[in-house]
Order: C-alpha cells, then sequence, then structure tokens
C-alpha cells in the first residue's frame, strides 16, 4: 500500500488515515462561469447560415452529378463537421448510390477508400474485396501505390473500419502504416501535416468536434476547396462553440453552487473537462438537455469514483454503498457527514432527471439509469475491498468488476435518454443486457487507461490494475509483453465495435449506436498519452481551447 496520509475534513472523525491522491486543481478557476452571448451577431450569422444551407442541400440532391462525385461531396461535408444539418439528404443519396456500385469498380485508389469509408461509416456492409485490384500478382499491395500519397492516406483510414477477418484491411493498415511514416519527411508541408496528423489520429477514433476544426484549418489550404462548404463550416463552428459555451457556463455554476471544492474537496474539480466529454458523445443543439444531463452524470460519477478510490475507508464505504442501493433520503443517515453532501446532491440530481423524462414522456428511462449507477457503486465497492485486502484477482475476475467501474455503461445509458422516440423501452431493454458493442467500448477505455495511468496510481495507492491482474493469470509474462496483449485486446475491442456498427442485428438505430461509438472515441482521445482525464495540461487543454475559447476567424 502506498503512502497514507492523515486527513481531518470538517465533521469528521479526526486522525482517520486516508490514502489521498491530492489531484491537480482545475487549469480553468472561474474562466467558464460567466458567458455573454452576442444576440446581433448570433441571429445575424444565424440567418447567413440558412441561406448557405439550401446552397449545399441543392449540390447534394442534383440529378446532375455522378455517384462518386456525390460521394466526394458528402465526404467532405461530414469531414468539416457539418452533415448534422443534412442527415436525411445524405440518407438519401448513399442509399441510391450504394445500389450502382458497379459505377465505383474501376475508380482510382483515391475515390475507392473514401467511397468504402463513407458506406462503413453509415452502415453499409461494403465488401473490403474492393481492394484486391491494387494488390499484385504476389499477394501484396502494388509498390507503385506509394507514389499517390492522398490515396495512401485515404487507404490508411478506411483500413480502420475493418471488422473481423478482413486480413486485407489489416494488410493494408501495415502497408499504409510503414510507407507514410517513411515519406512524410520527403512530402510538401501540406501534405505532411495531414499524414502526420492521421498517424497519431486515425480519423475514425477521432473526436467529432476536434476531427472538424482540424478539417477545416486542412481544407482552407486546399486549392481546390469549395468556399460555400469552407465559409459554412466556419460560420456554424462558432455557433455551436457560442451554444456550447452557454451550456458550460450553466454546468459550471451548478458545479459552483453545489461548492464541492470547499466541502468535498479530495475530489477532482473536472466540470470544464466533464462537459467536454458530454459533448464529444454529441454536439449537436438538439441535444443540449443530453448534454447537460450527461455532464453532471459524468461529474457525480467522477465524485463517487474519488470517494471509493481515493478518500473513503472501507467501514464508510459499506452504509455508503448500502444507502446508493436503497436510493431513499431516509437512508442519508447512517452516514459519515461529507457523504451525505453528495448523497443529497446524487437524489435531487435524479429528481431533476426524472421531472424532464415525464416532461419528454420517457419516464422509463430514469430507472435505467438508476440502476446503472446502483451497479458502479457496488462493483467501486467491490474494487475497494480488494484493495483493503491487498488482494491481486485474476485478469477475468478483475474485467468482470473493471467492465463496470469504467462507466461507459451507466454513460451510455444517460446518453440514450435525451434521444427522442429512437430510446425506445427495447433499446434501454439491449442497453441493459450489455451487447456487444457495449462490452467492446468498455474494453477500450478500461484498458488504454490502466495502461496510462497505472504508475501514477500505483505510487499512491490503489486497487490492481489490470497489467498487475493478468501478470498474475499468465505466469513469467513481462510488463511490457502485457502492454502490447492489451494493445492487440484495444485493436480486436474496435472491430467488435465497427462489426456491430456495420452487422447490427437488433435493428438499432444509427444515431444510438453512434452514442457508443462517441463514448469510445473520448476515451480514445482522453488516454492517448496519460490520464488525460485527471492531468488535462498534456492534451485535453488545448481541444477545450480550440472547441470553447478560441473561435474560428471568419
Amino acid at each position: 500500500m502506498a503512502s497514507i496520509e492523515v486527513s481531518n475534513p470538517i465533521n469528521c472523525q479526526p486522525e482517520i488515515s486516508r490514502p489521498l491522491a491530492n489531484f491537480p486543481p482545475s487549469l480553468w478557476g472561474d474562466r467558464f462561469l460567466s458567458f455573454s452571448l452576442d444576440n446581433q451577431v448570433f441571429e445575424m450569422h444565424a440567418k447567413e447560415i440558412e441561406g448557405l444551407k439550401e446552397e449545399v442541400r441543392s449540390m447534394l440532391v442534383t440529378a446532375q452529378s455522378k455517384p462518386v462525385e456525390k460521394i466526394n461531396l458528402i465526404n467532405t461535408i461530414e469531414r468539416l463537421g457539418i452533415s448534422y444539418h443534412f442527415e436525411k439528404e445524405i440518407e438519401d443519396q448513399l442509399e441510391q448510390t450504394f445500389h450502382s456500385l458497379e459505377d465505383l469498380q474501376d475508380n482510382d485508389l483515391c475515390t475507392t477508400t473514401i467511397s468504402f469509408r463513407v458506406f462503413r461509416q453509415h452502415g453499409y456492409n461494403m465488401s473490403c474485396d474492393i481492394f484486391k485490384k491494387f494488390k499484385g500478382g504476389n499477394g501484396k499491395f502494388k509498390e507503385n501505390l506509394t507514389g499517390d500519397v492522398t490515396g495512401m492516406l485515404n487507404l490508411y483510414e478506411a483500413s480502420h473500419l475493418r471488422i473481423h477477418g478482413e486480413d486485407i484491411l489489416d494488410e493494408a493498415l501495415a502497408f499504409t502504416t510503414t510507407h507514410l511514416e517513411s515519406m512524410v519527411t520527403h512530402l510538401s508541408p501540406f501534405l505532411a501535416k495531414q499524414v502526420m496528423y492521421a498517424l497519431n489520429q486515425p480519423l475514425h477514433k477521432g473526436i467529432p468536434r476536434v476531427e472538424a476544426r482540424n478539417y477545416i484549418s486542412i481544407y482552407q489550404e486546399d486549392v481546390s476547396k469549395n468556399e460555400l462548404l469552407l465559409k459554412l463550416a466556419k460560420l456554424d463552428f462558432n455557433q455551436l462553440q457560442s451554444m456550447h459555451k452557454q451550456e458550460l457556463c450553466h454546468v459550471s455554476r451548478w458545479w459552483k453552487d453545489w461548492d464541492f471544492m470547499s466541502k468535498l474537496s479530495y475530489t477532482r474539480d473536472r466540470i470544464v473537462e466533464c462537459y467536454f466529454w458530454a459533448m464529444t458523445t454529441y454536439f449537436e443543439p438538439r441535444y443540449s438537455i443530453g448534454r447537460i444531463m450527461l455532464t453532471k452524470t459524468i461529474a457525480m460519477q467522477t465524485v463517487m469514483d474519488d470517494t471509493y478510490d481515493a478518500y473513503g475507508t472501507l467501514e464508510e464505504l459499506k452504509p455508503f454503498t448500502d444507502a446508493i442501493q436503497r436510493w431513499d433520503i431516509s437512508a442519508i443517515d447512517q452516514l459519515p457527514d461529507y457523504m451525505k453532501i453528495f448523497y443529497r446532491m446524487l437524489l435531487d440530481f435524479y429528481e431533476e432527471i426524472e421531472k424532464e423524462m415525464i416532461k419528454q414522456g420517457r419516464s422509463y428511462s430514469v430507472h435505467h439509469s438508476k440502476e446503472a449507477f446502483k451497479e458502479v457503486a457496488r462493483s467501486y465497492y467491490v474494487e475497494a475491498k480488494w484493495f483493503n485486502e491487498g488482494y491481486v484477482p485474476s485478469f477475468d475476475e478483475y474485467m468482470d468488476i473493471a467492465l463496470i467501474t469504467g462507466a461507459c455503461y451507466l454513460l451510455a445509458i444517460q446518453s440514450f435518454m435525451d434521444m427522442g422516440e429512437i430510446a425506445t423501452t427495447e433499446a434501454f431493454d439491449w442497453l441493459q443486457a450489455k451487447p456487444k458493442i457495449l462490452i467492446a467500448s468498455n474494453t477500450v477505455g478500461r484498458l488504454i487507461d490502466d495502461i496510462m495511468s497505472r504508475e501514477v496510481e500505483q505510487k499512491r495507492g490503489h486497487v490492481a490494475t489490470g497489467i498487475e491482474c493478468y501478470m498474475k493469470q499468465h505466469a513469467r509474462v513481462s510488463k511490457e509483453e502485457v502492454v502490447d496483449e492489451f494493445y492487440k485486446k484495444i485493436k480486436n475491442a474496435w472491430k467488435d465495435i465497427n462489426e456491430e456498427c456495420l452487422l447490427n442485428p437488433n435493428s438499432i438505430s444509427m444515431n444510438l449506436l453512434m452514442r457508443v461509438v462517441n463514448l469510445t472515441r473520448v476515451f480514445d482521445g482522453i488516454y492517448k498519452c496519460n490520464d488525460g482525464f485527471t492531468h488535462p495540461e498534456v492534451m485535453l487543454k488545448d481541444h477545450i481551447i480550440s472547441l470553447f475559447i478560441d473561435p474560428i476567424p471568419l
């Protein structure tokens, strides 16, 4: 067990030994507590956006365009982050084009790969056999493909939508990665920037708003750019940024009003990062209520996590877990004073959710969220017992619990709650059964978190991570070998996710599936270099500045 610090919180027993984490403070202070929208400018830009949208809509539905031209236009619109304005038009065009795939058979590498990626992103099971024509007689990809850098880059991006058994796409990823890495120093600055970015962050695993902002900066340097699309993308990004800043102001005030950082100073002050997480799950204006509810849920889950992991004693955590299972204000009497603050807030928050869901006519969804929250609490308690007893479980035993404490299940349920009529009782039942896509998402989040946060957590005292558990179950395996194995599991989990979106047998709306995909993208983005949620100064800080502080120059 790591070093233990002595704490004497207000109204708590003195001299209680607690494994304090000493989390770094918020990077943002009171920066987002106020926001003033210039309504005149906002309305002026809104009117301009409406006019531009009509022009783009006409471009999408024009009958004269060839299928390839339509797909390239759709790809550009999606990468610029404005496709949510044209969802029906895009689906109609893809439906028509998919049934004339013979028109795509003779296209070059770039066109073929873009078409493949766009169709798969929308759940169309386009065969990977389309890439066989790019192989030579020796069964390998033709070396002359390396002369088409843009095509190679698009083949690299397309390969990330592969599913199990698609060896040709595994080969495509290895082939393109090797050659792009070797050629990047010899490319023009325009191409080199795109290649280096993609090698670090594949588009399919990227956070949608982050990717849109990045692509806008790339697209404006493209000599063949469409000025109308670029103008719409810039205006729309700034309009959305203003909306998001208003919401961020709301949740920041909510957090401030509860005065957590003086009442529960042991927890992470990460309300801005919580909002970032929610916004990356769905950014569109129509999901404003969902973003706010999801932000508060992530904040509540973070406080609960820190209570179990970095403050509460086992003697305190037992009645705390029982109280959450009872979900009744009368259970508050059995709790220490500091836990009463959180417990009261938890019940108040869910009353707020219930009122909103009753208003929307979907009160059935609240039960599922409560049950998920209870399950997370029970699993946290198991981990606290393991730590207290010095017990290192087998990897299989660890994952049974860790897939719950990773909280993707809770957040997925919460993200469904503002999705309107498509979030049916059947959809919540499907989630409650923990489908393959949800297990895969949790696997990505859990394992990448274990890889990136292991050293810090073990220094301060923490339940054994998956790495220690795997080494216990598989004797004579080194830490380095375990990390390699975890990355293989993460790769396979992404294949599971792609497969579930492509071959979904349950008729679950693609819009719902994308909530789980986006939650997985957040895990990939936040934990790529470190535990970016706990230590946002490394990478997450730059994303927050670009999405919530700096507008795009018009």
